[in-house]
This record gives C-alpha cells, structure tokens and sequence, in this order.
C-alpha cells in the first residue's frame, strides 16, 4: 500500500489545470493504485485527484455512495437542478462549507485501460464527481463559493484555521 502526502492549498499545483492522459502504461495503473491507496487511507474522504498528491495528469479516484473506482479525462453533463450540503477537501482539511453543485451528472472518460467509461450519480456521488474534476482544472471547492460564505472561507484559509500537516508536527 503506497500512500501518498497530500498537498495543502497554496502548493501551485493544486492551481494548475492538468494535463490530459495519453499514454495508458504500467505507469498509469501505479498512479491509480497509488491514488486509490491514498484515498482509502485518508479522513472523511470522498475523492482524492492526481494534482493533490502532486502529478499534473487528469486522473482521480472516489468512493462515494457504495461506488468505487477512477476516472481519466473526465468531462461532466450536469442537471440544472442543484443541492445545497457542506464540503469539504483533503487539500483544506478540517474546513467545510455550504457549498452549491448540480443534484445529477454523468461523468465520461476513460478506465486505466484507455476503455470509455461513464459513470452516473446524484447526491453525494454526483458532489464527488464534480469536486474531483474540479481539481483536475486548477480548481478548489472554495473557488465555487460567493458572498459572506466565500469571505468567511478564505478569512479562515488566510488565517491559517485549517487543519494543516505542518501545523500538526
């Protein structure tokens, strides 16, 4: 089992849209492994994206509402309807927030294997869906924030009121 350090906001790569997957190798299969191990040995998890253990590569792992697996260069169809729950993020720890995503989606890419693959969800999984491809465009759960919320967020994120690796040493 190979877990790996997960980055914490204000690492770049977390910013960074990533790049699309082209070669489907040994290598590849080690990243999924390697990102499943990690998200399954991580707290109050959901999802765990390449850019958050530092490899610029459109891959993220979930496991979210008894579905478990990957998905490489994911695009997402979205409902129009929307559901309203906190989130939170590994790369933020300890912080979570209302935070608004569509209440449906179908993510489409590919497995490890270059084969297409769709996966459709609702509620907490469609979240997950939607939170990990975030990351993989440079974006963080706190980006989709507005008003007092978003203020209050990066408020605590500036004053350092997460729960930090660093901090925790």
């Amino acid at each position: 089992m190979t877990m790996r350090p997960i980055r914490i906001i204000g690492d770049p790569v977390l910013r960074t849209p990533s790049e699309p997957v082209t070669t489907f190798d040994a290598a590849l299969r080690a990243l999924v492994t390697d990102l499943m191990d990690t998200l399954l040995g991580a707290p109050g998890r959901a999802g765990v994206a390449a850019p958050q253990i530092g490899v610029s590569a459109q891959v993220f792992v979930y496991d979210a509402d008894g579905h478990r697996g990957h998905l490489i260069n994911p695009t997402l169809d979205l409902s129009e309807e929307r559901q309203d729950d906190d989130e939170g993020c590994l790369s933020i720890p300890g912080l979570y927030f209302p935070t608004t995503r569509a209440q449906h989606t179908t993510a489409r890419g590919v497995d490890q294997n270059g084969e297409p693959l769709s996966i459709t969800g609702s509620g907490f999984l469609a979240r997950a869906l939607q939170h990990e491809t975030d990351h993989l465009l440079g974006k963080l759960y706190v980006d989709t924030l507005s008003g007092d919320t978003r203020r209050r967020a990066l408020r605590e994120i500036r004053a350092g009121r997460f729960d930090s690796p660093s901090r925790n040493r």
